[in-house]
């Protein structure tokens, strides 16, 4: 199930390096880590856990510049 979220990242030396928060549904949630992330040449993935104690997978689409919430749990 893929939802739009708005992403803020830590931009450092490569631009969006990773996410620090995300918006999804109306909710603002914290990174406390990123637990894995890997790299396509089409979009960048990130799974995370936030503050919520939920993890969460972020998709950032390259192409699109577009970020979605692929899972959640």
């Amino acid at each position: 199930m893929e939802k739009a979220v708005t992403v803020h990242c830590y931009a450092g030396y490569k631009g969006d390096e990773r996410p620090t928060s995300f918006t999804v549904e109306g909710a603002t949630l914290q990174v406390e880590e990123v637990v894995d992330r890997w790299y396509d040449i089409d979009y960048n993935c990130f799974r995370v856990r936030a503050d919520d104690g939920n993890s969460y997978l972020l998709r950032h689409d390259l192409n699109l510049d577009a970020w979605e919430m692929i899972a959640s749990h």
